[in-house]
């Protein structure tokens, strides 16, 4: 019998790693399904530009994985039952219990909307495809000085106001932050912020936390109101909670806590890659919710899978965060390398320059998810003998012994 491993997620990670497991393992002994909700690879660094009514290119999940021997199942996933090493899927068809003896879990991130009143009922986003083409629908529907705001000063926030002032110059974008937006930058790259949202045309809110979104606007905490007919959240992200439901060891953010292999500390036969995992990093600290950490994770994680199903050295990934990379608009972008300790080097890049390199980095990253047995060997990794899972741990570690 083939061992089945079941990757959820056709993300940035899950796609990688389905596509890598099956160029690196013999098909005559192992089985690679992968599950996903949608037909499409969704690039979600470029959905701020979907919503601005920009047309990405379209890549069709069933395209790259024909002939590579990776099964597809398109469907969403609903349940996990670790101990009977089953994940529940339900499609048009109805539901379906998939059996796994290797599962990687890398089901990735939605908008944070749980903590704030109004967000889940008012507010857009641009964290997945239906939400980002909802919130095409509604831009497009707004008429000259139509309000929009933008909540959160992080990457997305900052991206998504940038990207709706430069498309669409009749309507009038607002940003409220909790603090300083780009306050991580370094001094010359948030004047260069600064100069790019005055260019823009965008309002920032500075020190004003959104206590609130209503259908009309939102409040802030000390009673302000600013009205807005499209409320865009983007102040943070949030996992589902499959992995913890399921009895999966998880972090009080609900990723699943992992050892440096990206292996859980709950249910060996268990890993996780992308935005669903709490990963420390080389330097000691969490990976943050990104493309890079995605990539990563996700080498770590196939590289641990095919080293302990096949008896070999298990490689060891450098989990590094080496900057932050903020499009504002087609033509500018900054780009800010970190420290160890994520903060700014004195040292970053800005305007046309970054833009292009964004650019490459994106068109890279998608390549590479169209290609995902590029460089396959002609003679894959043989199973060790009878690869059965290893029991489950009795219980979790700490987050940062995990992960040492």
């Amino acid at each position: 019998m083939k061992h089945r491993i079941l990757v959820l997620g056709a993300g940035y990670a899950g796609a990688y790693a389905a596509g890598n497991l099956a160029r690196r393992l013999s098909p005559a002994q192992a089985e690679i399904t992968l599950v996903n909700a949608e037909p499409d690879f969704v690039e979600r660094l470029r959905l701020h530009q979907l919503a601005t009514g920009q047309r990405l290119k379209t890549t069709r999940l069933a395209d790259v994985f024909a002939g590579t021997g990776v099964r597809l199942r398109l469907a969403r996933v609903t349940a996990l039952d670790p101990e009977r090493g089953t994940v529940a899927v339900r499609d048009a068809a109805g539901e379906e219990h998939l059996p796994y003896d290797t599962l990687l879990y890398a089901l990735g991130s939605s908008a944070g909307r749980r903590e704030v009143p109004g967000v889940a009922e008012h507010a857009f986003d641009v964290a997945g495809r239906p939400s980002a083409l909802r919130l095409r629908a509604r831009l497009e529907g707004l008429g000259e000085g139509g309000r929009v705001l933008v909540v959160g000063e992080g990457l997305t926030g900052i991206e998504t106001a940038a990207e709706i002032a430069e498309s669409r110059p009749g309507l009038s974008v607002a940003l409220a932050a909790r603090g300083e937006p780009g306050a991580w930058l370094s001094p010359r790259a948030r004047r260069h912020l600064d100069r790019a949202f005055d260019r823009l045309g965008i309002t920032v809110h500075r020190h004003s936390p959104v206590q609130a979104v209503e259908a009309t606007g939102a409040l802030a905490a000390d009673g302000t109101r600013f009205p807005s007919e499209a409320t865009v959240w983007a102040a943070g992200f949030a996992v589902a909670p499959l992995a913890a439901d399921g009895g999966l060891a998880v972090a009080e953010t609900g990723q699943i806590l992992v050892d440096g292999t990206m292996r859980s500390v709950s249910h060996p036969n268990v890993y996780a890659a992308g935005d669903s995992v709490y990963a420390i990093g080389t330097a000691g600290r969490p990976l943050p919710m990104s493309c890079a950490s995605a990539g990563f994770t996700a080498m770590q994680a196939t590289d641990a899978i095919v080293g302990r199903l096949t008896g070999r050295k298990i490689s060891r990934t450098s989990l590094v965060y080496v900057g932050n990379h903020i499009s504002l608009g087609r033509r500018d972008a900054i780009f800010q390398l970190v420290d160890g300790q994520a903060r700014a080097r004195s040292w970053y890049l800005g305007g046309r320059p970054a833009a292009r390199l964004k650019a490459g980095i994106l068109a890279g990253s998608l390549w590479g998810v169209a290609h995902p047995t590029f460089g396959r060997p002609t003679r894959r990794r043989r199973l060790a003998e009878a690869p059965a899972p290893p029991a489950r741990h009795a219980g979790a570690r700490p987050a940062e012994e995990a992960a040492a």
